[in-house]
């Protein structure tokens, strides 16, 4: 029987049909640029200090002061009075915010300063956000709840997909990230803006992965390698790029985030892009399946064959009666549970790096529109570097070298002199590109390693782990509170040691894809038996032992 990609093989490979799904399925993932990475500047905490009433009688050295609970360096900030001696107390009149960068975000989001006096002294709850002192710790959890949408979404988006078809997953949960978007523009607290941002990030990814499915399903071979790894990446990156372009010009929360909600309301105008005839092949549509076909070929000039799609010879993968396998095949053996085991920490590890370093931008010296247009920009050769190495040297090493390049220059940060901070903001940059290489790498080496018959379970389990890095990255980056350079400590130690895990993985560079648990390659140092060995009658009588692959234990 014939595969999909033989029946439909006089399409051609990069014809006007082709190239308008790449371009147009590519296109959709720019809003998510936007979406992944708002939260630098929606969520930044601008310098503050207690709002003092009739603070124009006040020397300037009290009016530095007056920031409760701290004592700077053990200095009085004036000769009139000592000063460190005074008993601090909370601010009881709310907070001043400086504008010189933020006009608003939902930190310094509050009532008029008059209303909230009067409504704290009658022993009210005020209303105000104000996500500074006792409450700074709600900023990184409300970037963390994004990351759990994200997460519960890449539980809930394949099974969705499957079921309901690759296009209409596409557009309803775009239609959800800029729905609930759109509405935290009205949020009357931060409990609404949080709960609002949890389904942004459910929508998010599923629209993600939705058009990842659906342009790898109907371009050919050679385009859906392109189309994986540049196409979608790259355009992430152009909506990253974008992203603190608005923001510089944009400089109040809600007015950003409108801004950033509008061009998803433009995908509607996706919408001709057809659902994959893959997708209504498994579903018995011939029928749909080939007006699709004939419709591709019309596009391309190509004359269409009499007949296209004859089901008694296409292979129907959901009538086959095939061994059924769950998630703990992938602890069955030693070897694939090492593999497992290693995935997991080497997808975690990237995803604190990368998000870690981009949610960081906020944090180093100079100006933070450019820090945050140069991490996007860094993607860029960082994904072309990973297409390169992936279609020309070793998974193993190419990983590895792209996570120590990552976290070495990380751990030198620290000894860089303090006038010298734009080498820092470099070193990080640099940082910030290895990370994203082996990023880039890492779904493709991963579903290399796994067998097929597990391959979507092991992928799946690994990205999980991701999900999972991605949440605790607020909180590496919120330790600087503590010590300005422990973020880049651990994330470039973590980092460093996981380099060094990489090597002990197989090598899948130019060896066949495992279809069994059997056949997967063995990790490298780990003890394993070969089955028996066979033997092969050559054509000129001579017998030849043929050794099986190895099973590890």
């Amino acid at each position: 029987m014939r595969d999909y990609d033989e029946v439909t093989a006089f399409l051609g490979e990069w014809g006007p049909f082709q190239r308008l799904i790449f371009f147009l399925l590519s296109a959709s993932i720019i809003p998510n640029g936007f979406t992944g990475l708002s939260s630098v500047f929606l969520i930044g905490t601008p310098e503050h200090r207690c709002r003092v009433p009739d603070a124009a009688n006040l020397s300037s050295a009290w009016r530095n002061h007056s920031v409760p609970l701290r004592l700077q360096d053990g200095r009085e900030p004036g000769r009139d009075v000592d000063l460190g001696q005074l008993e601090q107390e909370s601010c009881l009149d709310g907070w001043e915010f400086s504008q010189d960068v933020y006009l608003s975000t939902i930190v310094t989001e509050q009532d008029s300063g008059a209303h909230n006096a009067m409504k704290n002294r009658m022993g009210r709850k005020l209303l105000s956000w104000n996500l500074v002192c006792e409450d700074d710790w709600k900023a990184p959890l409300t970037i963390s709840l994004f990351f759990v949408g994200v997460l519960l979404g890449s539980f809930i988006s394949g099974q969705l997909s499957d079921r309901f078809g690759r296009k209409n997953v596409l557009f309803v949960t775009m239609g959800m990230q800029t729905g609930f978007s759109f509405l935290q523009l009205f949020s009357k607290n931060f409990e609404m803006f949080v709960v609002l941002f949890v389904f942004v990030g459910m929508g998010q990814i599923s629209n993600y992965v939705a058009a990842f499915v659906l342009g790898t399903e109907i371009l050919g071979k050679s385009v859906r390698i392109i189309f994986s790894t540049l196409g979608v990446c790259i355009f992430y990156a152009f909506g990253y790029m974008v992203l603190p372009l608005f923001a510089y010009f944009i400089r109040d929360w809600r007015m950003l985030l409108l801004a950033l909600t509008v061009p998803g309301v433009l995908c509607v105008a996706l919408w001709f892009i057809p659902e994959s005839p893959r997708w209504l092949i498994s579903q018995g549509r011939f029928e749909e399946a080939e007006v699709i076909i004939r419709k591709a070929a019309k596009a391309n000039g190509i004359v269409v064959p009499s007949t296209i799609f004859d089901p008694s010879e296409l292979q129907d993968l959901s009538s086959k009666k095939q061994q059924s396998h769950n998630i703990l095949d992938l602890l069955r053996t030693r070897n694939i549970r090492m593999v497992t085991i290693m995935s997991i920490i080497l997808w975690m590890t990237i995803s604190v790096g990368y998000f870690g370093l981009s949610l960081d931008t906020p944090n180093l010296h100079g100006d933070i529109y450019v820090n945050c247009f140069l991490s996007a920009t860094v993607e860029v050769p960082a994904y072309v570097l990973a297409w390169l190495l992936l279609r020309y040297l070793p998974r193993r090493y190419s990983m590895a070298t792209a996570l120590f390049l990552g976290g070495s220059v990380l751990l030198f940060v620290q000894l860089v002199p303090p006038d010298l901070y734009y080498l820092t903001t470099a070193l990080v940059m640099v940082g910030k590109f290895g990370i994203t290489a082996a990023f880039s790498m890492v779904y493709v080496y991963t579903a290399e390693l796994y067998p097929t018959v597990v391959r979507n379970m092991g992928v799946g389990v690994s990205s999980t782990a991701s999900r999972l890095g991605s949440i605790l990255s607020p909180y590496f980056v919120y330790l600087g509170v503590y010590d300005r350079f422990l973020p880049y400590i651990l994330m470039g130690s973590l980092t460093i040691l996981t380099a060094i895990l990489t090597l002990f993985l197989p090598e899948s560079f130019g060896t066949p894809l495992p279809d069994t648990i059997d056949q997967m390659l063995r990790v490298k140092g780990m003890k394993h038996r070969q089955t028996p060995s066979h033997t092969r009658m050559l054509k000129d009588g001579e017998e030849r032992p043929t050794i099986l692959k190895s099973t590890a234990l």
